[in-house]
């Protein structure tokens, strides 16, 4: 089935249509309701969950057999950094920490240029779809010179994509000079900065169900803003109502750099920009104490859980149960491109149920619990009410995964399998009632072309490192 033909991206008009995605293999609801016999969908939305044996009682006119899938609800990632498809494995960041990592890095980030970003949007959303991911975030804080207009880039990559984003624009404005990490030609003035944000806000954000674009406000890190732009940023969103986020208590070094500068931890710190509310959510949220983890929960703070990055830069384990337990929600992250080389989804969920049964164990982290974060979770982290489920009244957001595979072979429980034996890519992938990966593939773009341009783009900024 493609029915691409009938929507528009840019518009967000649904193609008309009832389908009745017939009698799946198995399905992920994120929910309690059994949808064992599949989903009816009107347009955009999903009208009725068919349980287990029986048919619908709704209208519909077409059928889609999916015996041979198991059905979850698009994919939700809750933080990356999508430029970072450029300096994937870059042989002078390899095997470094945070800190000396991100000094390495800025050098060739310096460079970032329109045609690289709009290539790394494309290139970035695509992988993520692949895996099954219907609503994408990106986390875009480099500005240099030429690139101002960073968000209008990476909107127009995105809308010929076809899927639901959360774009964060970020902000540097505490360069080397300063005392910051990046250097000062990425960094930008306080009011360029919360210009740029106002006028982003009015003209993308949508507010209505079934948005495919929100813009929230994301000042990097506590160590490369000012105090002042995080007081004020969060006034901003306090006054248009959009979100807060930012990378926080990734690493130690980070809580060492906090007490030096500011003589406080980053969460205090957080507290005293006017930060800890339930508008914000936070990257990574490793290295809390109990009592900053009661705080974070009392003020229903989200925390997009990052376990390939937080391992590969031997970060540290994010403490989700102690978080949830507090009140928080949990969403699944894939992070930047240079922190995790990959931007596949499903299997970060698959890294956060190995990484987390470490210190958890088996009986808590199932394979469920870690798709719940990728799903409802993440939902609820972005404050969408309209997806993350498959439940009557939600957006037609579905992921068809294809158990027919050597590594798939003699599996009882198929959502066991779809994590435990490491899922990698999904078939189909329907967002508001669209199709718009069909056979694994995207029904708009050619895969080699894409791959082709983003790394000739990717070759060039290297060279102006050096």
């Amino acid at each position: 089935m493609n029915t691409s033909s009938a929507y528009n991206t840019q518009t967000n008009n649904p193609p008309q249509q009832k389908l009745w995605i017939k009698s799946p293999k198995a399905v992920f609801t994120a929910n309690s309701m059994d949808a064992g016999g599949g989903v009816v969908i009107h347009d955009n939305k999903i009208v009725e969950c068919v349980p287990s044996g029986q048919v619908p009682t709704k209208e519909y006119e077409q059928v889609v057999d999916c015996r041979d899938y198991v059905l979850t609800p698009g994919l939700i990632n809750t933080h990356h950094h999508f430029y970072q498809t450029l300096t994937r494995c870059l042989p002078e960041a390899i095997n470094k920490p945070l800190f000396p990592w991100l000094r390495t890095l800025y050098q060739v980030w310096q460079h970032l240029d329109e045609d690289m970003l709009y290539s790394a949007t494309q290139l970035a959303s695509l992988e993520l779809m692949l895996s099954g991911t219907s609503t994408v975030c990106d986390h875009h804080y480099v500005f240099p010179q030429g690139l101002t207009n960073a968000i209008d880039v990476q909107i127009d990559a995105l809308r010929s994509m076809g899927c639901r984003a959360m774009l964060t624009r970020g902000s540097m404005s505490l360069g080397e000079s300063k005392g910051g990490l990046p250097p000062d030609s990425v960094v930008q003035r306080q009011e360029q900065i919360t210009e740029d944000s106002v006028r982003l806000i009015k003209q993308y954000h949508r507010r209505e169900e079934g948005a495919f674009i929100n813009i929230a406000l994301a000042p990097c890190s506590p160590f490369s803003v000012t105090k002042e732009l995080m007081i004020e940023t969060a006034a901003i969103a306090s006054e248009m109502d959009v979100l807060l986020h930012t990378h926080l208590a990734e690493t130690e070094d980070e809580n060492s750099f906090c007490e030096k500068e500011y003589g406080m931890r980053p969460l205090a710190y957080l507290q005293e920009c006017n930060w800890l509310e339930a508008r914000t959510w936070l990257a990574h949220g490793i290295h809390f104490t109990t009592e900053e983890i009661a705080l974070l929960g009392q003020n229903n703070v989200g925390i997009a859980h990052c376990p390939s990055s937080n391992m590969l830069l031997a970060s540290g384990i994010c403490p989700t149960i102690e978080l949830e337990k507090a009140g928080c929600n949990i969403g699944m992250a894939v992070d930047g491109s240079a922190s995790n080389d990959c931007s596949n989804l499903i299997q970060e969920v698959r890294q956060s149920m190995l990484q987390q049964r470490l210190k958890y164990g088996a009986e808590i982290i199932t394979a469920e619990k870690v798709l719940s974060w990728a799903t409802s979770g993440s939902a609820a982290v972005l404050h969408r009410k309209d997806i993350g489920e498959l439940a009557p009244g939600k957006q037609a957001d579905i992921a068809f995964f294809d158990l027919n595979a050597l590594r798939f072979s003699g599996a009882g429980d198929p959502i066991a399998a779809l994590i435990t034996c490491g899922a990698h890519q999904t078939s189909k992938l329907m967002i508001a009632g669209n199709m718009v990966v069909e056979d694994a593939q995207h029904v708009n773009t050619i895969n080699s072309e894409l791959m082709a341009r983003h790394a000739e783009l990717a070759k060039n900024i290297r060279l102006k490192m050096r």
